[in-house]
């Protein structure tokens, strides 16, 4: 059956097209359909990588067809300050490479290295255990690979092709390696490469404590809005994690999103410029000429003209929370990553549960306490334990001391207040 791929520099709306690139040195790009991939005697585990563009510019047909009777676009050319990781790939000192266990000596070759990273970047993972997931055939990985097959990092994943969600299992870059970019460009090719062979538009991960930052940062949050029927029982929960939800959106390249994002600002500033002078540099005051001298900051035009006062500078000053609020925002975090907090995590569903409101008239959970804190209502210590033990002793209230709920408020409040023990200024406060 012959195949005519699209023309190459548009980006098909078809999510199952996906842009592949020889390992070469030139700047030839052919899109190819993955559906035909075997058809074509591409191995699964083929190299992809960004295309390499001739100039640094941000093309304004990232996520649209354009036909032959349209007009040509011209490129907009916008300084880019790429990644390390990016311009590595570029000279062809890393690949991504999507591999899994195929029996092949190559494949076996990436998915070791992944293997040995993930146990030392993941200590307190069972090694037997990240073996067996890594070799497992039901999972795929998604590696950075130097030459000669050394990989530096990876993620392995499991792809929910019918429930449209995939689980991120493992993710983790080489110590020695974390600071070019490297993880943030690893997760835009496997968004990019799982929208474009799967119908699979979720990712579900249950992240520790050190890798929550990393995951907020490519677009998860805690927030699960996929229904619990979806995903409940298909991925493994693991102990201390907290599960975050990533979902992609359909008509973006995410290896292209930074240019995209770099045009977008770029935009914008010329919006504020046109109406705004805070771009203008002025030489410093005559009066500086022999030295630095105390002035009126009000003589000078431009800073009377913007409508500043020496009150917004006082204003300015002022911390943004109280003294307490780093310390109880980490105790929160802890209490929230318990194992025992899943019953407190959101306000008790009153559909669910209907004469819960009738008995507790003073509700608390743990999303409305976080709420309360980013509101600085918390000016105290003592005002948390307050409402984190209103959240216990309603718990016990409405239900008896041998549900599960009961056993978990009792787990919670024992751990809230060996933390508090730890702390020496409040320390008293557990006594």
């Amino acid at each position: 059956m012959p195949f005519n791929p699209p023309r190459a520099g548009t980006f098909p709306p078809d999510d199952n097209l996906y842009r592949f690139v020889s390992n070469t040195s030139t700047d030839s790009v052919s899109t190819i359909s993955l559906s035909y991939l075997e058809d074509y005697g591409i191995p699964h585990h083929w190299n992809f990588q960004a295309e390499r563009p001739a100039l640094k510019t941000i093309e304004t047909n990232l996520c649209c067809e354009q036909s032959d009777n349209d007009p040509p676009i011209t490129p907009t050319p916008v300084d880019f300050p790429e990644k390390p990781a990016v311009v590595e790939e570029k000279q062809g000192l890393i690949e991504f490479r999507v591999v899994n266990n195929d029996n092949s000596r190559e494949s076996n070759i990436i998915l070791t290295g992944l293997k040995c990273i993930f146990q030392k970047q993941l200590p307190k993972m069972p090694k037997d255990y990240i073996a067996r997931l890594v070799y497992d055939k039901t999972h795929l990985s998604i590696a950075i690979v130097k030459q000669p097959l050394e990989v530096v990092g990876g993620i392995t994943y499991r792809p929910f092709n019918s429930r449209r969600f995939a689980e991120i299992v493992f993710c983790a870059i080489s110590s020695d390696q974390q600071v070019k970019g490297y993880g943030a460009h690893l997760m835009a090719h496997l968004k990019d490469y799982v929208k474009a062979t799967s119908p699979i538009m979720y990712f579900l991960t249950y992240a520790d404590n050190y890798a929550i930052g990393y995951f907020k940062k490519q677009g998860f949050t805690k927030e699960i809005t996929l229904e619990k029927s979806i995903w409940m029982g298909y991925i493994k929960d693991y102990e201390g994690g907290t599960i975050m939800q990533c979902s992609m959106l359909p008509k973006i390249r995410y290896l292209q999103a930074p240019r995209m994002l770099q045009k977008q600002k770029e935009a914008v500033m010329a919006k504020i410029r046109a109406v705004s002078k805070s771009h203008i540099v002025h030489p410093p005051p005559a009066q500086w000429k022999n030295g630095i001298v105390e002035i009126d900051p009000m003589s000078i035009p431009a800073i009377k003209e913007s409508g500043w006062s020496p009150s917004m500078d006082e204003l300015s000053r002022q911390p943004r929370h109280g003294p307490n609020y780093n310390q109880l925002l980490h105790l929160l975090n802890d209490m929230q990553n318990h194992t025992a907090a899943w019953p407190f995590a959101q306000p008790v569903n009153k559909d669910e549960v209907p004469d819960y409101y009738e008995v507790i008239k003073e509700p608390m959970d743990l999303s409305t306490m976080e709420e309360r804190l980013q509101n600085d209502l918390y000016p105290r210590p003592e005002d948390f334990i307050k409402d984190a033990k209103l959240i216990f002793d309603n718990c016990r209230r409405y239900n008896n001391e041998t549900t599960p709920y009961a056993k978990s408020a009792n787990k919670l409040e024992k751990f809230m207040w060996q933390q508090i023990k730890n702390i020496p200024e409040w320390s008293h406060l557990a006594e």
